[in-house]
């Protein structure tokens, strides 16, 4: 994977505001963060985006229960989001919110678009509806609980007779949708996933109802105030009211990203999503994108779900994780990297205190922070309050250059793993370096070398040193905090520690060199068994 310089853009789903983060949110915001920041640390113009989904019944119902605005109930949900980005190390260069006026006339343009194309029309609807899903249901589609007709989702469902509404054309854009699928097999991952939508989409679409009477929360139809345009066109479109759409489309895209927003990122967008709403973002937005004359984006992954002692975590189970409380108890970096070397990116998985216990403890403390420790006190101890100098050529082992080399090889590998969005890949190629380093250190016993053999005991600390500071550049995306302090234990200059690059790596004169130490402290502290 040679090094490329295209834009990235990276999104979350904007959160919806009926309830606070849960550790599925995090989740998600920590994997388009890591894909944000190793895009920005290869050196590639960058815009990640997150937000929140602030209209609809749910927002009205549970604001008149607490008996305030919908506005002041949106403000309240949509900072606790926001103070994700505080607790998690979030680095968006956009936070959108739905009642934001720049979105709203967004709205307003994509349905305008879609009108003028002839693909809105009025009628009537009538089914199964949930208003906890906020969503019409297939008889064929319901479940029965207790002798009651339910959702999939288990949600309780009401019939509503002949509503109005107005309806998006979606039963045109089967074939297309499906040719689209086949013509870009990295449209939709994991494979899982994607023969889930192209299963889903060969049984014909049929239209779909884009406005409410039922609420009056959100934004007005244009010319027709008795409805509001209903979620599909009102959340979705946020991915293109980030990028200035639609006043800055069909304007001068730039290389370097100062440019149009929209010609810039949009070709590059790719949608991080939990799989519980991928069909939304599959079928749905790609047709009407197409509708409206623009290209779909070039990625949508869907992820998998945490269960909690393998069930599913809800609020109707009680078993919710409280991101914040995690950070709280077990550190931002700790978090983040738990997260996200969890399983592989787009699998379930299971989340356990032991677990991440061992990752704090087993790995993070001792694995990483004690090899750390251990080498930069060898170096502040022996070789005054410095690193050594680096060594020439010659001096080098075939040990040595085996794990330097394994350290210089990880941009190739790290872009690898990122451009496919495997981030699990990306934790366990450092790991390997880790594990190298760990195995390098007890082999060659640098604390016995310094009475013996000076010369050997430098290159030996000198090599250790340079493959941490290879690691803790690699590292930045995942723990950005832990970075910058392993960096900055290294000697690493402070500018550079806190904008670490991936061409810092394999640049010769990036490397240590005599580096002026600071007093060594641990970087991962060990928790406490009852943590």
């Amino acid at each position: 994977a040679a090094a490329d310089r295209s834009p990235t853009y990276v999104t979350t789903p904007i959160y919806y505001v009926n309830d606070v983060p849960h550790v599925g949110h995090a989740y998600t915001s920590i994997a388009a963060d890591a894909v944000a920041r190793f895009s920005r640390c290869d050196g590639r113009p960058t815009r990640f985006a997150t937000g929140t989904d602030e209209h609809g019944e749910k927002v009205q119902q549970s604001a008149e229960r607490r008996g305030i605005a919908p506005q002041i109930f949106c403000d309240e949900v949509s900072a606790s989001f926001q103070g994700l980005r505080g607790a998690f190390g979030l680095s968006n260069d956009a936070f959108v919110r739905t009642t934001d006026a720049a979105h709203k006339a967004a709205v307003i343009a994509m349905w305008r678009r879609l009108e003028e194309k002839g693909l809105i029309y009025k009628g009537t609807y009538e089914g199964w509806y949930s208003v906890r899903d906020e969503c019409f249901y297939n008889d064929s589609e319901l479940i029965e609980v207790d002798g009651e007709k339910r959702a999939p989702s288990g949600s309780v469902v009401e019939w509503r007779a002949k509503e109005p509404s107005y309806f998006f054309k979606l039963s045109e854009f089967t074939q297309p949708l499906l040719d689209y699928y086949e013509a870009h097999p990295e449209f939709l991952e994991p494979a899982a996933r994607r023969n889930e939508v192209i299963s889903f989409v060969k049984e014909g679409l049929r239209d779909l109802s884009v406005s409410r009477t039922s609420f009056s929360w959100g934004v007005p139809v244009p010319d027709d105030d008795d409805h509001v345009v209903y979620v599909w066109i009102d959340a979705l479109t946020n991915y293109l009211t980030v990028l200035d759409w639609p006043a800055s489309e069909g304007t001068e895209a730039s290389e370097g990203g100062d440019g149009s927003l929209f010609e810039t990122f949009w070709p590059h967008a790719v949608h991080i999503v939990g799989k519980d709403i991928l069909r939304f973002h599959a079928v749905y937005w790609p047709a009407m994108l197409m509708g409206a004359g623009i290209a779909p984006p070039k990625k949508i992954f869907a992820h998998g779900w945490w269960t909690k002692d393998g069930e599913k975590i809800s609020k109707s189970l009680g078993n919710v994780i409280d991101p914040f409380e995690l950070v709280e108890t077990y550190g931002v970096d700790a978090t983040r990297y738990f997260l996200l070397s969890a399983t592989s990116f787009g699998s379930d998985a299971d989340f356990s205190r032991r677990e991440m216990l061992a990752t704090c403890n087993g790995f993070l403390a001792n694995a990483v922070g004690n090899l750390l420790n251990r080498a930069v006190t060898l170096s502040f101890k022996n070789c005054g309050k410095a690193t050594p100098a680096k060594p020439d050529d010659a001096a080098l082992t075939d040990d040595d250059r085996k794990l330097l080399d394994a350290a210089r090889a990880l941009p190739e590998k790290l872009r690898a793993s990122y451009n496919t969005l495997k981030l699990h890949q990306a934790c366990g190629t450092l790991d390997e370096v880790i594990r190298m380093g760990n195995v390098y250190v007890d082999e060659q016993a640098p604390w016995a070398l310094k009475k013996t053999d000076e010369a050997r005991f430098r290159t030996v600390i000198w090599t250790l040193l340079e493959v941490l500071r290879c690691c803790a550049v690699a590292y930045s995306p995942l723990m950005p905090e832990a970075s910058m302090k392993m960096l900055a234990q290294l000697g690493v200059d402070a500018a550079a520690a806190a904008d670490p690059k991936l061409s810092m790596i394999g640049d010769a004169a990036a490397a240590i060199d005599g580096n002026a130490l600071p007093k060594p402290a641990p970087v991962f502290p060990r928790l406490d068994e009852e943590a």
